[in-house]
């Protein structure tokens, strides 16, 4: 009998998560986890903790993601996210803050799609309007906006999953969802990205909609922008796992982070942006 302190047998691991000996084998191999004790004998043993991250990263595969992802998302303890101004938050805190109107919003979103469907054969695009009629509002946008883009995703509170023929898939959200207080547009594509997001702050379910504010973010940050993407598809795989599967291989591609410059540019087109909105 093995000591409870050595660890656990590979046979336990198996059984407690599904994942067969040679799976753990490969894995361990190619992507350095799980990473057990080795016994003098040469027997592996794993922590209860090996387990918990083989189920996490379970649950992400589930949701479309690639196993290097899945396992890495899972290692940093990232439980699926849905937020994604939250998620941006934590992951680039340097980025500047700037509450502004809907008015801006829509002005800097325009550009950001503009920019990315000009000449993006392989253009991924997402957006969020937390409510259908907002989306309904600029539809015959989105609608060219789908046809020059590989895939485009749309989320707000509707109905039902849909994916009309040369159009945006759209998402349901629901009202809980944190993704219903958030205005998104994230461009992704192999030559170019950029990404905007806004947080409605609570109280201002009766205001009009030219007096709405967001907290916002934006970033032109390939990784940054990646990673937006990434949450996108772990929202999307109830709805489309069919359609995640085909593009998340693709985000799983390593993108290089950006430079002190393009930080500098981005701090300086902030505050550039923050007085236009004053004005």
């Amino acid at each position: 009998m093995t000591p409870a302190g050595d660890g656990l047998p590979m046979r336990d691991v198996v059984e407690r998560t599904g994942v067969g000996e040679a799976t753990l084998r490969a894995w361990e191999t190619r992507y350095g986890f799980p990473a057990p004790r080795r016994l003098p004998s040469g027997h592996r043993r794993y922590r209860e903790s090996d387990v918990e991250v083989l189920l996490q990263a379970l649950r992400l595969r589930a949701a479309g993601l690639p196993v290097k992802t899945a396992i890495e998302r899972a290692r940093e303890g990232a439980a699926p996210s849905r937020s994604v101004f939250g998620t941006l938050r934590r992951r680039r805190p340097d980025l500047q803050v700037d509450l502004l109107r809907k008015r801006s919003l829509i002005a800097i979103s325009r550009a950001i799609e503009d920019e990315g469907a000009c000449g993006a054969a392989d253009l991924l695009l997402f957006g969020a309007f937390q409510r259908e009629r907002h989306y309904r509002e600029t539809q015959g946008r989105w609608r060219e906006l789908g046809r020059v883009a590989e895939t485009a995703l749309v989320f707000a509170d509707f109905a039902v999953a849909r994916r009309p023929a040369g159009q945006p898939i759209e998402v349901p959200i629901s009202d809980r969802d944190p993704l219903a207080r958030e205005w998104l547009i994230a461009c992704d594509s192999s030559d170019r990205a950029a990404c905007l997001v806004g947080w409605e702050p609570p109280g201002q379910a009766d205001a009009p909609d030219a007096q709405r504010r967001f907290e916002t973010i934006w970033t032109a940050d390939r990784a940054t922008v990646r990673c937006a993407a990434l949450v996108c598809c772990e929202l999307a795989a109830r709805h489309a796992p069919g359609v995640v599967a085909r593009i998340a291989e693709r985000l799983a591609e390593p993108v290089p982070a950006g430079s002190e410059e393009l930080r500098r540019a981005e701090s300086l087109t902030s505050r550039m942006i923050a007085y236009l909105a004053a004005a």
